[in-house]
């Protein structure tokens, strides 16, 4: 039998490939390894990226304490208080399996499936679900994550409704997402566009402030792993493990070299105005369609309304804010 080939040489392909997305058949002649083989391979590494490193650097938090944590840090980052999180869904674009059917055909026209993730103030993902069908909706892909059910559960440690600063009525704890997701208690979003009065204006641009650090991290996913960027050939769990092994990968990276950071969306020092990255130029890096219909509960409705008013209460308020959505 032939010698195995070399640790270090799987590793080098499977980091390549992930950086540049570049074709089997490519990477077959840089690295003088059969496509054949390449193929078998680099499953299996980014399986044993996974087994080593996720339980180390992907990991939701499950106390009330490590909660706070990630809540203290959207306070004085984003000006935006008890939150979770903020939670989206990226379409991995891929070519269509065999006899799939219209079950992998997303509404963008391409065969896809699902990363939803939620993330924290520091564009780190907090929780990863990979793997749910394109064609999927998204409320659908969001209510068979094991995170909301465990939230609705009440197994996920979230803490108890604590006050707002500068107030006195308790707010329960909760995430932030845009249209796409139903509203409840532990989940806020914009009000709709159709008719906003000014303080909901207020409060749509004060949420979306945390919510787009979930988008930058999806930015960020994407340019450092430029397989986001093609269609991807593999079959579908693998590119479950690819997926997976990237967003491991993208947490370490922020772990190890916090200021190794690719352009994203940021906010000019002086006047607040957003100053969008370069990766909103990509059409595939967009979130998961808004769809009409979502009943909301009455209680986080008027949860919103609170926080609505709060927002632009001299208590909750920001100096920037007027001018941001009355220029």
């Amino acid at each position: 039998m032939r010698e195995p080939l070399p640790v270090g040489l799987k590793l080098a392909a499977t980091l390549r490939f992930l950086a540049t997305g570049n074709s089997y058949p490519s990477l077959q002649f840089s690295f003088r390894v059969e496509a054949s083989t390449i193929c078998k391979f680099i499953p299996k590494v980014c399986q044993a990226i996974i087994a080593v490193y996720k339980d180390e650097v992907l990991r939701c938090p499950k106390t009330e304490k490590m909660w706070k944590e990630v809540a203290a840090k959207f306070s004085s980052r984003w000006n935006y208080h008890n939150c979770l999180g903020a939670v989206d869904g990226k379409h991995i674009a891929m070519k269509k399996p065999p006899n799939a059917g219209s079950k992998y055909h997303n509404y963008k026209g391409f065969h896809s499936i699902v990363l939803m993730a939620v993330a924290d103030a520091g564009y780190k993902f907090l929780y990863v679900d990979v793997g749910a069908e394109g064609g999927a909706s998204d409320g659908g892909t969001w209510s068979n994550c094991s995170l909301h059910d465990a939230v609705e559960d009440h197994r996920a440690g979230v803490p108890q409704p604590e006050p707002l600063p500068n107030d006195d009525k308790p707010v329960p704890y909760h995430f932030v997402g845009d249209d796409s997701f139903a509203l409840r208690t532990w989940m806020m979003k914009p009000f709709s566009h159709r008719s906003q009065v000014h303080r909901e204006r207020i409060y749509s641009y004060r949420l979306s402030r945390a919510r787009r650090v979930v988008e930058n991290a999806f930015g960020i996913l994407s340019h450092r792993f430029r397989c986001f960027l093609t269609t991807m050939q593999q079959h579908p769990d693998n590119i479950n493990l690819i997926t997976m092994c990237a967003c491991v990968l993208h947490n370490l990276l922020l772990i190890r070299y916090p200021h190794a950071i690719p352009e994203v969306d940021r906010e000019d020092p002086d006047t607040y105005d957003l100053i969008p990255g370069r990766w909103r130029l990509d059409q595939q890096l967009l979130g998961l369609m808004p769809l009409p219909g979502h009943h909301s509960a009455r209680e986080a409705k008027d949860q919103r309304d609170y926080l609505s008013h709060y927002y632009m209460s001299p208590a909750g308020a920001v100096p920037w804010q007027e001018r941001m959505v009355s220029p």
